[in-house]
């Protein structure tokens, strides 16, 4: 095959998994929309942790919300767990680093507060131990997620929403991670904002 078929490839490839994923994905979005929204008006904050590209999915939010998207608006009490390096070490050399977001959701998580928890195949230990966390603190957990769903579904409660990608390609579930996240943003301006 040649570059340029393998260009258009995956191109076709993100816009069919973009356009299946738009489909069941609405409904979970706009919830998560709605309650981050409600968590900001009642002074609440979001924790936000991936590792690797979903560790700059999760960067990325937390830069949306603290400076803005597209609307010209207040910064919003953000916080992504992956952007402390002093910390990460320190955890990972003395404890373990399955505990490197647990123990931030601990000590910075309060109720009222939403974990966004990003994980392309749901079994990320780090991610599902910040989880558990996350429910000590009576705090809602919304998860990005692909694949099966992997650990990650099991552990969440009835009040947590679950967004899941269609897809078993990372690339193309972090892709589409990126746009839900955009339309998160898109929709608390919207409803903080109006117009």
């Amino acid at each position: 095959m040649d570059l340029i078929s393998r260009i258009n490839r995956n191109f076709q490839d993100s816009i069919s998994t973009k356009q299946l994923a738009s489909e069941i994905l609405e409904e979970p979005i706009s919830r998560s929309s709605k309650i981050i929204t409600q968590c900001f008006l009642s002074g609440g904050k979001v924790l936000s942790c991936g590792n690797g590209g979903s560790a700059a999915d999760a960067q990325h939010f937390s830069s949306e919300m603290l400076n803005r998207y597209e609307l010209e608006r207040p910064g919003l009490p953000a916080i992504a767990l992956t952007t402390d390096s002093s910390t990460m070490t320190s955890i990972s050399n003395d404890y373990h680093y399955n505990q490197v977001f647990s123990k931030q959701v601990t000590a910075l998580g309060h109720a009222g507060d939403i974990l966004l928890a990003i994980s392309t195949s749901g079994n990320s230990e780090n991610i599902n131990a910040a989880i558990d966390a996350a429910h000590d603190r009576d705090m809602v957990v919304i998860a990005l997620n692909g694949k099966s769903g992997g650990e990650m579904m099991e552990r969440l409660s009835i009040n947590d929403i679950e967004i899941r990608v269609p897809s078993e390609s990372t690339a193309r579930i972090q892709e589409v991670h990126l746009l839900v996240i955009h339309c998160i943003c898109d929709l608390v301006d919207h409803q903080l904002l109006g117009g």
